[in-house]
């Protein structure tokens, strides 16, 4: 019984992480524009970089994909594979951690994926979509201020750990999203660190122009 159920956790993290490597933008720039989005702008996989090869549109889309990726495994495949109210918690940060390491290291694309931010997104409003709220007042007031699509998603990324740490008193088993969000915010700014050259260098571009981030 015991390794019945450590084979079923296993491919619950498993599919999180196939689900999360699955390059929605990729896909839909190759088939409508034939190209790879790797050689597009900044040569991110996102739904940011999508947007500039397909319109805001299909961009938009492109984010809801990815952000998808990090709510179905948190929310559907955790539950799946277990039903102990003392395991849940951990196993829904354990899949939403798969699937963001999917988007950034896509199996499918020999490793090379994009910034978990919007998988990231979706992973935490399945688990508490008030942080997600929060964290993202930062990112719109940063983005308003600044223009910098990069900086306030890395804001937003630090502002996770923060919500969650504000709101673990009111949830049970508060303490793994803190830890979960605390680890994505970390990968995101490492994910970020071009960006963060070009601002210190003064060539990082605005939204509504130029390169995406």
């Amino acid at each position: 019984m015991y390794t019945l159920r450590v084979a079923v956790l296993a491919l619950a993290l498993l599919a999180s992480y196939l689900l999360g490597a699955v390059p929605f933008g990729w896909v839909l720039v190759r088939l409508l524009k034939g190209t790879d989005l790797r050689t597009i702008g900044s040569g991110n996989i996102g739904a940011t970089n999508a947007m500039r090869a397909l319109g805001r549109p299909l961009g938009v889309l492109c984010f809801f994909l990815d952000f998808g990726k990090g709510y179905v495994p948190v929310l559907w495949f955790a539950a799946l594979a277990t039903s102990d109210p003392e395991t849940l918690p951990l196993l829904r940060v354990l899949c939403g951690a798969a699937a963001v390491c999917g988007h950034v290291w896509p199996v499918y694309l020999r490793f090379r994926g994009g910034k978990a931010v919007a998988t990231g997104s979706g992973g935490i409003v399945a688990i508490d979509p008030m942080v997600f709220v929060i964290a993202g007042l930062a990112w719109l007031v940063v983005l308003v201020t600044t223009r910098y699509v990069g900086l306030a998603s890395m804001v937003m990324a630090v502002a996770w750990p923060v919500a969650a740490w504000a709101r673990a008193g009111t949830r049970p088993h508060g303490s793994e999203l803190v830890l979960g969000t605390g680890a994505l915010a970390v990968l995101i700014l490492w994910r970020h660190r071009a960006n963060i050259r070009r601002m210190l260098d003064g060539t990082e571009s605005r939204a509504g122009g130029g390169e995406p981030s």
